[in-house]
């Protein structure tokens, strides 16, 4: 059942994509993406720069903007209703216990934990729920979103305005695993670089 509604969800977003106010959707979907909705902005953003690759660093800044934006709605719910919004939230993505075990020791990693989120596959909203909770400096949480969600949305626009439909695939399935191993190797040279 699940499976079947993400479905639905993602089937809307592509529709969505060549709607005539596809940018405003675009500014929603990734908004709310980064607090409380599954479907990543890029199920949309990829079929709009694809029909539109000369407007490439539009739809990026758009994401950009509106996944800050959404992100700072995140991070209120975990300051100030976590235990009314942001916990069901968390429950229903399975990630309570996490929150639960990783919240001692989240501040002292938070600059890498809303990198590392804003550019994988790991769902931004636990990140930016668990920012306000455990009272990340607003400050930081903001410019390390804005680093991250930049890298994300700013990578794809290129990859997608430089070749085209071949690296849709690519991107769909197998950039997440790309900024992943990116940013073990980064957190692995900063370990290096401080300790050996």
């Amino acid at each position: 059942m699940l499976r079947s509604l993400y479905r639905s969800l993602y089937n809307w977003t592509m529709a969505l994509a060549n709607h005539p106010r596809a940018m405003w959707a675009l500014a929603l979907v990734a908004f709310v993406e980064s607090s409380v909705f599954p479907i990543p902005p890029d199920a949309l953003m990829i079929p709009m720069i694809l029909a539109r690759p000369s407007r490439a660093w539009a739809i990026a800044g758009v994401a950009l903007v509106a996944s800050v934006l959404g992100g700072l709605l995140g991070y209120a719910i975990g300051a100030f209703a976590y235990d009314s919004i942001g916990r069901p939230i968390l429950e229903a993505l399975g990630k309570e216990e996490a929150m639960a075990a990783f919240n001692g020791r989240f501040n002292d990693v938070g600059f890498w934990a809303v990198l590392m989120a804003g550019v994988t596959p790991f769902p931004y909203k636990v990140i930016t729920i668990m920012s306000g909770w455990t009272a990340m400096p607003l400050g930081t949480f903001i410019v390390t979103s804005i680093l991250a969600r930049a890298l994300r949305f700013f990578v794809v626009a290129a990859l997608l305005r430089a070749y085209g439909a071949p690296v849709r695939d690519f991107i769909e399935r197998r950039l997440g695993l790309v900024f992943t191993l990116f940013c073990v190797l980064l957190i692995g040279g900063f370990f290096a670089v401080r300790y050996l």
